[in-house]
């Protein structure tokens, strides 16, 4: 099913969203407001406020509150791009030029900082020690994921372990945020609350290993960026794992090596790697794995109509080709 259809219920809840933003991105600065409007208006899917609005509303009322709360979290995650196309030299997000392409790393990396305490005011104005204390412990979260993935590149020798403990600081976090704050904000009971930060995670780790298989069998018009990525920037991820694991010594050495210096030249010899040991396809029972656990976890709460939309959006996410 489309993305567009799945969120139909929500979609006025959603242009509240935008609204928020909208208003709250506003600067005396001008190169604040082009390059805010130009990240925030790229085309992003904007899958975080769409989670945190089905959460809030399966246990109580979308309200004014939680169109905030989206728009926080959204611009958390617009200051983290910011910050990570910098660091990772990206020249292309979405099927446009990064930020930091069009007007440099000193000004992206400044603006980053301003979304990010730009969000901070807005969490201090919603006045609710709860909510910042989830937020706040998120963003610190993400930056150690961040850190830690600079820690780990080039380094061949990552293993599953190592690569699941970034991605659920860098990505799965904020996702589980989404979760949590919908259950805080409803006054939930601390066990409805707890079941709805899992359910974030597990969105966050399978969005995470599909952004992984698509960088090496997506189409790159689709996917809104160039494929091999990851290679690229010395990024060791699951299929590159699984290929490393399952590839004879030749092979397995061809591939360590083009980590160790980011070799682009040797995409397609790594990606008929990867086709050789059918790594996606293990990537991909991995992400089916975590929708397993979404399943059960649905299964043993309460909730209304908006039960549906989120299993939905789950196996949407699971089987989305950009």
């Amino acid at each position: 099913m489309p993305l567009e259809n799945i969120i139909s219920p929500i979609q006025p809840h959603l242009e509240s969203v935008n609204n928020v933003i909208k208003k709250s991105l506003g600067s005396d600065i001008p190169i604040i407001n082009q390059i805010s409007s130009h990240i925030i208006n790229s085309g992003g899917k904007r899958m975080r406020p769409i989670l945190h609005l089905l959460l809030s509303g399966m246990s109580g009322e979308i309200n004014k509150v939680n169109h905030e709360i989206a728009a926080i979290i959204e611009f958390i995650h617009t200051a983290t791009l910011l910050h990570d196309d910098v660091v990772d030299q990206s020249l292309k997000r979405r099927n446009i030029k990064t930020a930091n392409a069009l007007f440099g790393n000193a000004a992206s990396v400044l603006v980053g900082d301003f979304i990010y305490s730009r969000s901070f005011q807005m969490m201090v104005d919603i006045d609710n020690m709860k909510v910042m204390k989830v937020l706040s412990d998120t963003t610190n979260s993400i930056s150690e994921g961040e850190v830690l993935q600079l820690l780990n590149s080039h380094n061949p020798n990552i293993n599953e372990k190592q690569y699941f403990e970034v991605i659920q600081f860098k990505t799965a976090k904020l996702f589980e945020a989404c979760g949590g704050l919908a259950g805080i904000l409803n006054k939930d009971t601390p066990e409805i609350i707890n079941a709805y930060s899992r359910l974030g995670l597990h969105f966050g780790i399978i969005f995470q290993l599909i952004d992984d298989i698509l960088d090496y069998s997506g189409d790159a018009s689709q996917i809104g960026k160039n494929l091999g990525d990851d290679l690229n920037e010395g990024k060791v991820t699951l299929p590159l794992i699984y290929a490393i694991k399952n590839s004879n010594k030749i092979q397995c050495k061809l591939i360590k090596d083009a980590i160790k210096i980011g070799d682009i030249r040797k995409l397609p010899d790594v990606i008929e790697i990867i086709e050789i040991t059918k790594s996606i396809s293990k990537v991909q029972i991995k992400s089916e794995e975590q929708l397993k656990k979404i399943e059960l976890i649905l299964d043993e709460i309460p909730g209304n109509d908006f039960k549906k939309t989120i299993l939905e959006l789950a196996n949407y996410c699971v089987y989305r080709k950009n």
